[in-house]
């Protein structure tokens, strides 16, 4: 059966998000760059610094680090915009972000369909951590300056007193905006344009047959593909929906969201990279690569798990 796009109802949601989003990364943004024209931001990095070399990066780097696992990836990227950065220190600042951010809320989805915090918690730090260094003691390359993004630059003159630092720092702030809504706008619109032509549920078929070498009952491939495509967040209503209709089992349900929360909305959070001007193809590798071999080692691990379905329980604690 054939079915319509809501092309209209894409580009409303794509510019609410980019209205919603960019409320978060102008502030951001713009403290940023006041900050980088104060002495603030140097005793900031200064002090982190040490710690930071371990990743090969500059203190700088803990802003987009701090900001994206308490906030967002959109929060980051506005604070990796606004620090200097070599595409190799991007590509590592990426590859954290993507295994740790929004760890509050993402956690509280795990923690509602019954899967222990710590372990999740524990999962995206770890893998965040052990991918920066492998990635800083073996690629050799990556030292020229991240790209300026899909909207050209304007060039500022060195800003003299409060009145043109504040200036350029709100030009500067914009400018990041800019590149936010290039692509978050026609994202949301493919995302809808997928959701409506019954993409999510061709998905869930294809990756069906994938769940079995995992140790993932068929019956999770619904919850994997929204992960997957929506994200623990966006995604969390339906996730949870499934997880007591189906009524899992705790290690099923364990494995799936081990899995998601190494590797989920693998394409909004891999494409909101692109303005950076580094390598997102393998960003993606390593996401899928990782969460494959994190699961299958749980899977192992919880092999003597117990069956209680997680909807009788999740029923008792609410």
């Amino acid at each position: 059966m054939n079915r319509s796009v809501d092309w209209k109802k894409g580009m409303r949601a794509g510019l609410k998000t980019s209205w919603e989003l960019s409320k978060i990364v102008l502030p951001i943004a713009f403290v940023i760059q006041v900050a980088k024209q104060t002495p603030v931001l140097g005793w900031v990095t200064e002090s982190i610094a040490p710690f930071m070399s371990v990743f090969g990066l500059g203190g700088e780097a803990a802003i987009p680090l701090v900001l994206g696992n308490v906030l967002n990836l959109y929060a980051a990227l506005g604070a990796m915009q606004a620090v200097d950065l070599t595409v190799k220190q991007a590509f590592i600042l990426a590859v954290m972000l993507s295994f740790s951010h929004n760890m509050f809320i993402e956690s509280a989805v795990c923690r509602r369909v019954g899967v222990a915090t710590w372990a999740v918690i524990t999962v995206r730090m770890g893998l965040a951590v052990v991918s920066a260094l492998i990635i800083n003691w073996t690629w050799a390359g990556g030292g020229e300056p991240i790209a300026q993004g899909v909207v050209a630059p304007v060039e500022h003159a060195h800003a003299d007193g409060w009145g043109d630092i504040l200036l350029t720092a709100f030009y500067a702030a914009a400018e990041g905006v800019l590149q936010l809504v290039v692509i978050v706008l026609p994202l949301m619109v493919v995302l809808q344009a997928l959701k409506d032509v019954g993409f999510l549920d061709r998905v869930a078929q294809w990756i069906m047959p994938l769940l079995k070498p995992l140790s993932i009952s068929g019956h999770g491939a619904i919850a994997m593909a929204t992960g997957l495509f929506a994200g623990l967040f966006l995604g969390a209503g339906l996730i949870i929906q499934e997880a007591e209709e189906r009524n899992f089992s705790k290690r099923d349900m364990t494995l799936i969201m081990i899995f998601l929360a190494a590797c989920h909305a693998v394409v909004e959070d891999t494409l909101i990279f692109v303005p950076l001007g580094i390598p997102v193809v393998y960003l993606l590798l390593i996401r899928l690569l990782a969460a494959i071999a994190v699961t299958l080692v749980v899977a192992r691990l919880l092999v003597n798990a117990g069956e209680e379905p997680l909807g009788q329980r999740m029923q008792r604690s609410s």
